[in-house]
């Protein structure tokens, strides 16, 4: 998508669900300042500067400005909101431009074959002062970089407390027990049914509903379940995405109902015998899916390679290779073929455990007919939590559904083509110029996502005054994050705590796109695009040594 902005409607947030000003005003420890001793609990923590000496950063935890208290007023323009980063005012100093480009040129000096097609901008945020032009107008392919507008997207036109909801209802008498009637679920392109935020029980939604039907004492329903996924237009798969992957979890399909990332969860154990079929498990346990086993135990080590696969446009599944007698359990997960059935057969399986019975057959509609239906439970969650998962996993399962999201809400169709076209106006009023960039689709796996390094970093310093600008780059990773890739990239002082960034990988492609503070205290929005790149790895190395020479120099 490279077209032409249309008219967009005033953005719209959810009552009750923005941070107030006092929260905003926390120290980094609520993870934003750039400067990170120590992470409790996934968040940064205390924000003394990490390592650095106290004449160059100071010890005392940064503050941080942030939201308006009234999350239901409209967000406010980036020209008119508070900095969501503690800029330091005044010039940049003599000097530290030509320090920051020395410094960087010294970290390329002699990598250029770690990344042939090379582009680096790095801007003070401040002054808006270009601190490193290389390449910085030249087009990349930006990979999950591309995570970094959909989700600035999304916070801009819904807000943070955007509430997911997903209902259930039913329609029909009850009587000894029974619903002599249908049940329903409509579907608000919620990414979050899963066991991500229940420790680990993918079923923890489905249940509390099945209490609900128990409540109104129905324990058997006699009719249908009806499956409501009109707010997602097809297809469910991206055309751009590798046909020779849709099995993988990365390239799950995109539904208004979805359940456990759209995946299901393959366990594979040795027998007790050699050259006994494995054992192979699924979770959840679903006959839909067979599977085919193929595997066997084996004796000898060095053959132990098992693996998955999925028949196109089936959700039948194989299990091949062989598995060493004493190996633990190798675990993958499948994308399924079919959302919306899944959500569904899983919603029965479930009800069918907490002691409610549906007789019926799954009916997927893109409205549910009649007009009489009785509600029955909803499930909410909130658009700041998918924004987390999306920046900080890099899920793109997520991405995808924000962007078909964005399409729903802002253009009235949720689609792909709808959410790139409301994307498209959101990097208009940010600054990028219409037909000067190409965005495929939301979380970057396409490789018609390219943008310049100046557009990217022009994004970055929109966001740092945008009324949701601390949500936005608190769900970045940070330099040692625990749980996270980032562990061990940037770990050490003065690095650590001190990089927010957004990562990207491709074949051939490695990104990084985020905020850095300088020694001075001075922070930066940088971009570093490496495209045709032999070894991610050594790209990656390449990354650290820029932003480490932009923190060292600044």
């Amino acid at each position: 998508m490279n077209g032409k902005p249309r008219e967009r409607r005033a953005p719209r947030s959810s009552p009750g669900r923005g941070p107030g000003l006092r929260t905003a005003l926390v120290a980094l420890g609520a993870a934003l300042a750039l400067g990170v001793t120590a992470a409790p609990a996934g968040v940064p923590g205390a924000l003394a500067a990490a390592g650095a000496t106290a004449a160059a950063v100071p010890a005392e935890p940064l503050q941080i400005a942030g939201p308006a208290d009234d999350p239901a007023t409209p967000a406010v323009r980036s020209h008119e909101a508070r900095p969501a980063l503690p800029l330091t005012p005044g010039p940049v100093p003599e000097g530290t431009s030509r320090a920051i480009a020395a410094s960087v040129d010294r970290a390329i000096r002699g990598r250029t074959l770690s990344a042939p097609v090379l582009g680096v901008h790095v801007v003070d945020l401040s002054t808006g002062e270009e601190m490193v032009d290389r390449r910085a107008d030249e087009l990349h392919i930006v990979a999950s970089n591309t995570k970094l507008i959909t989700t600035a997207a999304a916070l801009d036109a819904l807000g943070p407390g955007h509430m997911f909801e997903t209902r259930l209802l039913m329609r029909g008498a009850v009587a000894g027990g029974a619903l002599d009637g249908d049940l329903a679920v409509i579907g608000g392109g919620d990414p979050n049914i899963s066991g991500r935020q229940f420790d680990g029980d993918a079923y923890a939604v489905f249940r509390k509903w099945a209490a609900e039907l128990r409540a109104r004492g129905v324990t058997r329903v006699r009719g249908d379940l009806y499956l409501d996924h009109g707010l997602f237009a097809g297809p469910v798969t991206h055309p751009d995405w590798p046909e020779r992957g849709r099995d993988k979890w990365y390239q799950a399909p995109v539904a208004a109902l979805s359940f456990s990332d759209n995946c299901v969860m393959v366990r594979i154990r040795p027998a007790s015998r050699v050259g006994a079929p494995a054992r192979v498990e699924l979770v959840p346990p679903l006959p839909r899916f067979g599977p085919t086993n193929r595997a066997s135990t084996t004796a000898s080590a060095q053959r132990h390679s098992a693996g998955v696969r999925r028949a196109e446009g089936s959700d039948e599944l194989t299990v091949f290779g062989a598995v060493y007698r004493r190996a633990g359990p190798l675990e993958t997960w499948v994308s399924v073929a079919d959302p919306v059935q899944y959500f569904g057969a899983a919603l029965i399986d479930s009800f069918a455990g907490e002691g409610v019975a549906v007789d019926g057959d799954l009916v997927p509609v893109e409205r549910l007919p009649g007009l009489i239906w009785e509600g029955v439970a909803v499930h909410r969650s909130d658009l700041l939590t998918a924004v987390q998962v999306t920046n900080k996993r890099s899920q793109n399962f997520y991405a995808e559904s924000l962007i078909k999201l964005l399409g729903a809400e802002s253009c009235g169709r949720g689609s792909w083509e709808a959410g790139l076209r409301a994307a498209a106006d959101f990097l208009a009023e940010a600054g990028l110029e219409p037909g000067s960039w190409s965005m495929a689709d939301g979380s970057g796996l396409s490789r018609g996502n390219r943008f310049t390094p100046r557009q990217l970093t022009t994004l970055l310093r929109t966001m740092v005054h945008h009324r949701w600008g601390s949500e936005f780059i608190r769900s970045l990773p940070y330099s040692g994050e625990e749980e996270l890739s980032w562990r061990d990239r940037l770990a050490e002082p003065p690095y650590r705590g001190n990089v927010f960034a957004k990562t990207g990988t491709l074949l051939g492609v490695s990104t990084l796109s985020g905020y850095a503070k300088g020694l001075s205290g001075r922070l930066y929005a940088f971009s570093i695009l490496c495209n045709r790149v032999p070894s991610a790895w050594e790209a990656r190395r390449l990354q650290d040594k820029i932003v480490a020479a932009i923190i060292d120099g600044g």
